[in-house]
């Protein structure tokens, strides 16, 4: 058995979280190598982006993406090919049927991974350091979690603010359909024990029981948030700090 091939056994019904601080990944050659892995179509999208740093986050997105699933997949990076749903989320269309499900996540500075065997499976990384606007909750959240909002102050408000920023657009990837779930439909909350937990109004035709979520700081910087959806237990979610070399 190869190394990537005991990778792949043994993420079993864990779900693996890789890390990628991009801006640290500078070595020409790694860059070149990423690039060759791109499609034509990838090219045109990244040379779209006017910024050379967000030109830069793209090609790393895209070189780790492959790296990583062609290493659980005991398959070459390149033979990795994606196609996106009508909401635009990216799944393989090659190798197929690998039964194996990720999703991607970058803020800048960092790329995210999330990699299991369950389809329904959301990561969302955000830089927490941002401004946020005062009407952003209202605009974006539930009639509870902005009130919740408006209860808090100053550092306090910003961090609980990306805290449900996260862990909403975590479940909304999870569910794979895009913002066609009402946003003011579920609010997230937290148990006694400091775990999340979702609730729903009735537009949302879902079991709360049903859904698993983490919450990490990569950094002091950044916040992110992972869903998925429970089977008979919890899941073990392993984070990791990709080595590109």
């Amino acid at each position: 058995m190869t190394n990537a091939e005991a990778e792949y056994r043994n993420l079993d019904d864990d779900v693996h979280v890789w890390l990628v601080f991009s801006d640290e990944v500078r070595d020409p050659a790694v860059l070149g190598r990423y690039a060759a892995l791109l499609a034509p179509d990838e090219r045109a999208r990244r040379d779209r982006f006017v910024f050379e740093k967000d030109r830069h986050q793209f090609l790393v997105t895209r070189g780790v993406i492959r790296t990583l699933l062609g290493r659980y997949l005991d398959v070459e990076p390149a033979a990795c090919v994606f196609v996106a749903d009508q909401y635009g989320r990216p799944a393989l269309s090659h190798p197929s049927g690998s039964q194996i499900a990720f999703n991607i996540s970058h803020t800048s500075g960092l790329v995210v991974c999330a990699i299991a065997r369950e389809p329904e499976l959301g990561v969302d990384v955000e830089d927490a350091s941002r401004d946020v606007g005062p009407d952003l909750a209202r605009r974006f959240f539930s009639p509870t979690e902005a009130d919740a909002l408006d209860r808090l102050e100053g550092p306090a408000r910003t961090a609980r603010f990306f805290e449900y920023w996260t862990l909403k657009e975590a479940y909304i990837k999870a569910r794979g359909m895009g913002f066609s779930l009402p946003l003011d439909g579920f609010s997230m909350a937290w148990r006694g024990d400091g775990s999340p937990c979702i609730r729903f109004t009735p537009a949302i035709d879902d079991d709360p029981e049903a859904w698993q979520f983490a919450q990490f700081r990569p950094s002091p910087r950044y916040q992110m948030a992972i869903a998925v959806r429970r089977r008979e237990r919890d899941r073990a979610i392993q984070l990791h700090t990709l080595r590109v070399e």
